[in-house]
């Protein structure tokens, strides 16, 4: 299946950032990089990080954020975004976008797990490496863990 992903409120969240040329950006759930593309074009001698968690995200992602040197795709959950920037010697940025919930692609991707559309396993990880899916959760866990 194809990666599509439409960027919701892109206009809006651009605008919102109110990026300089030469200020450092985080899109901290890059998914097709529909948002990272529009940061990145915008930057000359500033930089864009963006970060997944999903490995799928990642490689889209990195394909279509190619063009842009000023573009780094990082595979990370953005919870860990401060350590992650700090690895890169980053202590500061202008901006970070952080665009909630699930792409279309996971919704749309039965095998993921996400989508009650289709008839499949119940999974919903963002990370596929991880071993404990949904079902294993609602079927595992004491009530008074879930």
């Amino acid at each position: 299946m194809e990666f599509s992903h439409y960027s919701v409120m892109l206009e809006e969240c651009i605008a919102g950032l109110a990026i300089r040329p030469d200020g450092i950006y985080v899109d901290g759930t890059a998914g097709g990089a529909g948002h990272s593309c529009q940061i990145a074009k915008r930057l000359t001698d500033g930089k864009l990080f963006a970060l997944d968690k999903d490995p799928d995200a990642v490689n889209i992602a990195e394909q279509r954020l190619a063009p842009y040197a000023q573009a780094t795709v990082i595979q990370a959950d953005f919870r860990d975004l401060c350590c992650t920037l700090k690895e890169r010697g980053i202590t500061g940025v202008d901006g970070i976008l952080l665009d909630l919930g699930v792409s279309s692609y996971q919704l749309d991707t039965a095998e993921r797990g996400f989508s009650y559309r289709e008839d499949a396993p119940l999974d919903m990880r963002m990370d596929r490496r991880q071993k404990m899916t949904a079902r294993d959760i609602v079927n595992d866990y004491s009530e008074m863990d879930l």
